[in-house]
């Protein structure tokens, strides 16, 4: 069984998808285009994340979706962290078709230029809120919120929290950029209640011209700081495609890894998301 802990789904229409440089994969992704690279890369399960729509319908969809598509074990939903009526939200998705099936909620923070952000009161509460309805707190964050990542698992011990792409490290920057992004996840790999995502890296990389090597020392520094108990492949398919396949992304953290070890390609994900998978 391999399980992609990060994957989505998108139209054309997305408002971020007219970024120039996007172009390549300015185009709808359904769910045959889904089946086709998880038979590519001899993938089972997988969980379905906001596509930064910022929309609660996209997650009403995703849910429908995933619902009537076996492949997908569960989805990361949208919602603001700062919504007013986050509890009310979250039940409404609960009580809709696939309600079963929402797993997380996902705040698009690494778009805020604090890097505080998460540090305010109304956004400790959303996470709270989040955790109170026994759901995963997912963060994409830019590597300079890390900080205050670790300072909000360590306020919510009882909370799960999932770092989505390692925290976003600069791997164009080399050793510096491994230096930076080694000292400020170090904190957050210390909470036990974080679990992080090898994911995204190939875009974080040079994306026209990465290579295995270019990834190899943040997924050992990963695997030293967190341990494979709380390390989850993901694909963070179709981003990836800017700069590899499916197939290509999963192959290289194989080599990497020297195989698929159980806990990242599929237990640690299972257990953290709780997904019902026979």
């Amino acid at each position: 069984m391999i399980v992609d802990s990060h994957q989505h789904l998108w139209t054309a229409d997305y408002g971020w998808l007219a970024d120039p440089a996007l172009a390549r994969i300015r185009r709808d992704y359904g769910v045959e285009d889904l089946r086709r690279n998880l038979r590519a890369a001899r993938v089972d399960r997988t969980v379905l994340v906001e596509a930064g729509r910022g929309e609660a319908a996209e997650t009403t969809e995703f849910l429908a979706t995933a619902a009537d598509t076996e492949e997908i074990a569960g989805v990361v939903g949208w919602a603001s962290l700062t919504d007013p009526a986050l509890a009310e939200t979250l039940a409404g998705h609960r009580a809709g078709p696939g309600g079963h099936l929402l797993v997380g909620i996902r705040d698009q923070v690494q778009g805020h230029p604090d890097d505080d952000y998460l540090d305010r009161p109304e956004l400790r509460a959303g996470l709270r809120t989040i955790a109170d309805a026994g759901l995963v707190n997912e963060l994409v964050v830019r590597v300079g919120q890390l900080p205050a990542v670790a300072r909000a698992a360590a306020d919510l011990p009882d909370a799960r929290f999932v770092l989505d792409h390692l925290g976003k490290p600069r791997i164009t920057a080399g050793a510096a950029g491994l230096d930076q992004w080694r000292s400020l996840v170090a904190p957050v790999a210390a909470r036990p209640n974080v679990v992080a995502k090898l994911s995204g890296l190939v875009t974080e990389a040079d994306p026209t011209g990465w290579t295995v090597d270019d990834l190899r020392p943040f997924v050992a520094g990963a695997v030293e700081l967190f341990g494979p108990d709380r390390l989850m492949f993901g694909s963070d398919w179709p981003v990836c495609e800017l700069a590899a396949t499916y197939t290509q992304v999963r192959d290289a953290l194989e080599q990497i890894l020297g195989g698929t070890p159980d806990a990242i390609f599929a237990t640690t994900a299972i257990s953290t998301y709780k997904l019902e998978i026979e």
